[in-house]
């Protein structure tokens, strides 16, 4: 437990400097999702935020989670609620009356506080609880919330539960996590997960992490798993269904397994026999993986993206099973949420406007294998993204300064910007200190903040350091430019002026869902491929996560 309260309270400490957010927003705003008992009279509960820029009522003030216990009992349906207790262990980081904690869609049946009954209410998309004594500052604590889990969508709100044919799974990307747990809903605030699934017997549960026990019990089975690192809320990954779980060993003796509907094991084993030796690629690039298993869940659903779920990466079956999609391509895409295990779980980012550093860098590992393992040239796609940047900074933002997202839209920043945008600022780097001095920052990146946060500015620090130059400037003009610099070795490249060639389109634009996009399957430079597929309301990109990993 100290271990994880370090990890967990160094991150929190940068982001309690941030200004609290202290205005009221209207109780309406999910007063139909969440359904609360109010026990106690007094001064007005308020929504909490922990200051993020693009998600200001994110994440909460006072506390540092240390870890997650989470149960859920499945009750064999995926249209009804399943019940579910969230226990969550903290250390207080401030004198604390109240605790904001980030939940928006379940009935809360009870609150205890050490073991004491607290009273609790409902605050925008808080649920606010008063124990019966106040919190000193630096004091641990424990909460037992008893609530409802309810996988019915909720409008305007992405992500969350997402039903398949046979049951559940879990995409909680960006802000969607406390859709489906009382937490500190921001990856600043990493912890410990235990999962405790309930379900009748004949289906099979699986999350994060390794098992940790589990036992029958009549009718029902219970399945328990517990993570080995930290981990943050958006990554949670849950998958209840009629499954089997394939095992096999990675680089090391890394156990590796994977999740597939029962039925199409067989079909879809060729493409699960490709993950030991994709890791073992990413390894030569960026050094040891950096948890203690990994695999890939394919759920029958239909949800337009995939998502790096922490050690147990979502995709959609069909990206497997669909003809029209080339096999280098798909590849590639298993590659871009595998990268992400480094950047964006490992790593992950301390505000959101940080996600450049996880898109960005997912889509460059993608880019690259393609281009090392089925000759997909790596400096045609980037060509191709510089032509596309200054439009797709005037729609989104430069990949350091995302725009927030469209009210009613919160996984709009997942856009084009960010992913082949910011993997073009990757490529220029190279340009810049030479492919020896980038690769020993990758590498270097991923060592010294494993199992932390970090944020743009670390990134410059320590690429300054590695080259040994101050890049500051650099950075400054390519991460938070209006306008795209010049390419460093490559001055015939000219970007389209947004001007002339149109405004951006929703779809170039990736508003509305995110745009993970698969891109097209032509071998050219395309949109941002990171997950998704040619369909969906974003045409030729599958919208980004919902949000989820995107």
């Amino acid at each position: 437990m100290p271990l994880t309260a370090r990890f967990s309270r160094r991150a929190r400490s940068q982001s309690r400097t941030q200004p609290r957010v202290s205005r009221y927003r209207k109780a309406a705003l999910l007063a139909s999702a969440v359904s609360v008992c109010l026990l106690a009279a007094g001064a007005p509960a308020k929504p909490l935020g922990v200051g993020d820029r693009l998600y200001p009522y994110l994440g909460n003030p006072g506390y540092d989670v240390t870890s997650y216990d989470l149960s859920f009992t499945y009750p064999g349906t995926n249209d009804k609620p399943l019940q579910a207790v969230t226990t969550i262990d903290a250390w207080t980081t401030a004198d604390l009356d109240r605790i904001n904690l980030d939940f928006a869609h379940g009935t809360v049946r009870s609150v205890e506080v050490d073991g004491h009954p607290a009273s609790f209410t409902s605050a925008g998309e808080d649920l606010v609880v008063t124990p019966d004594h106040p919190l000193a500052e630096g004091s641990w604590t424990r909460i037992t919330v008893k609530h409802t889990s309810d996988p019915a969508a909720v409008k305007e709100q992405d992500g969350g539960w997402v039903r398949t044919s046979d049951g559940l799974a879990m995409a909680n990307q960006a802000d969607a996590a406390h859709l489906v747990f009382p937490c500190n809903d921001h990856p600043s605030d990493k912890a410990m997960f235990t999962f405790r699934i309930t379900a009748p017997n004949g289906y099979t549960a699986v999350a994060n992490g390794l098992p940790a026990g589990g036992h029958r019990a009549g009718r029902t089975t219970t399945w328990i798993y517990r993570t080995r690192h930290p981990m943050a809320t958006e990554l949670a990954q849950v998958s209840i269904g009629r499954s089997a779980v394939l095992h096999r060993e990675g680089p090391h003796g890394l156990p590796v397994r994977d999740v597939v509907p029962s039925a199409d094991a067989k079909a879809l084993e060729p493409w699960l026999a490709r993950t030991p030796g994709q890791i073992a690629w990413m390894e030569s690039k960026v050094g040891p993986y950096p948890f203690e298993t990994y695999g890939v869940l394919l759920a029958q659903a239909s949800t337009g993206f995939e998502l790096e779920t922490q050690t147990l990466s979502l995709f959609e079956k069909n990206l497997f099973t669909e003809s029209s999609l080339p096999r280098w391509y798909k590849e590639s895409i298993m590659v871009h949420e595998l990268s992400h295990q480094w950047f964006g779980d490992s790593v992950s980012p301390r505000t959101w406007s940080d996600v450049w550093l996880n898109e960005g860098h997912a889509t460059w590992y993608e880019a690259l294998y393609a281009e090392e393992t089925a000759h997909r040239s790596l400096a045609n796609r980037m060509k191709a993204a510089y032509a596309a940047s200054d439009s797709w900074r005037e729609a989104g933002g430069p990949p350091g300064l995302p725009k927030p997202p469209s009210p009613g839209q919160k996984i709009g920043i997942f856009r084009p910007n960010i992913y082949d945008g910011a993997a073009l600022v990757l490529y220029a780097l190279r340009q810049e200190i030479g492919r020896p001095a980038f690769e020993r920052l990758e590498r270097e990146w991923a060592r010294t903040h494993r199992d932390s946060t970090a944020t743009s500015a670390d990134f410059v620090r320590l690429a300054s350091t590695v080259s040994g130059r101050d890049l500051g400037g650099f950075f400054q003009a390519w991460l938070y430019g209006e306008k795209t610099p010049p390419m460093p070795g490559h001055a015939d490249w000219k970007a389209s002026d947004p001007a002339k060639s149109g405004r951006p389109d929703r779809k170039a634009s990736g508003a509305g869902k995110a745009p993970k996009a698969h891109g097209k399957a032509s071998g050219q430079a395309r949109a941002p491929q990171s997950h998704r597929k040619p369909s969906g309301p974003v045409g030729t990109q599958r919208p980004a996560k919902p949000m989820a990993g995107r």
